[in-house]
């Protein structure tokens, strides 16, 4: 049996949704598993609630909400209830290696260390940034948007995407093992989003970007600001903006548009009163 964790947040869910199209035996794990869904209680910070009996393949969706610290430990933890319950091969979603500019890069390579020394079978989704989050991060500023990522690029990928690629290798886990696969996508700007919108596009500096991230309402957590701003430097000084072709090979089609899905995730955060 596969089992995906996180399956209550959008790329475990998705992951999920696609194993059991096509025909996998499947269920999910969660802190909170709905009622009736079958879904097993997995609790990262409650060692106790990680029970992986019966699991051949394990889809660990990376539980990055978090300071590296506790990030890390919860993966530690997984991976410890894995090998103690025969867990065979597991798939983790990691970063990008472009990525390791990026402020929340450590976490994912501790973890994917802990993966090689643990004796278990298994396979490195490296993932590119979500084009939803491209999107999600520019700012309404009137009639147009804002944004500190200048000019760069970023190789983003559709979460649907990346959902389709960890249900392939799930499925089909012996064909992928040692195996890391880097997840990125078509390049794509700012300044194309703004096009796509419709709109102006502006950019600000970083320290604005910055200053933005610690004094806007609703406040974030502490470990938020420094890895958004870390997004915005990379983008914007050409770090993200490479291709590869593994994700077209793992998904044996055309990968969705970025773009548009990265529009879509920028006009539904636009505010009411300027549509």
């Amino acid at each position: 049996m596969i089992l995906v964790t996180g399956a209550g947040g959008n790329l475990g869910s998705a992951t999920l949704a696609a194993l059991r199209t096509d025909g996998a035996v499947a269920t999910g794990g969660s802190r909170t598993p709905g009622p009736g869904s079958g879904e097993r209680h997995l609790d990262f910070d409650d060692r106790a609630s990680l029970d992986l009996a019966g699991v051949s393949t394990l889809v660990l969706i990376s539980a990055g909400y978090a300071e590296d610290d506790q990030v890390v430990g919860r993966h530690a933890a997984v991976l410890d209830a894995a090998v103690r319950d025969g867990v065979d091969h597991v798939v983790y979603t990691s970063l990008t290696a472009a990525g390791d500019h990026l402020g929340f890069a450590l976490a994912h390579r501790a973890t994917e260390r802990l993966l090689r020394a643990s004796g278990l079978h298994w396979t490195i989704l490296r993932n590119g940034l979500y084009a939803e989050l491209f999107g999600s991060l520019l700012t309404w500023a009137g009639e147009g948007v804002e944004s500190a990522f200048g000019d760069g690029a970023l190789a983003a990928v559709a979460r649907e995407d990346l959902a389709d690629a960890a249900a392939a290798v799930a499925a089909n886990p012996v064909r992928h093992r040692g195996r890391v696969h880097e997840l990125v996508g078509t390049p794509i700007t700012a300044g194309q989003l703004a096009d796509r919108l419709g709109v102006p596009h502006r950019t600000i500096g970083l320290g604005e970007y910055r200053r933005r991230l610690l004094d806007a309402p609703p406040r974030l957590l502490p470990f938020q600001p420094p890895m958004l701003a870390s997004i915005a430097s990379a983008v914007r000084h050409g770090f993200l903006d490479g291709t590869a072709p593994d994700l077209t090979d793992l998904l044996g089609r055309p990968v969705r548009d970025p773009l548009a899905a990265a529009v879509t995730a920028a006009a539904a955060a636009r505010p009411e009163a300027s549509r």
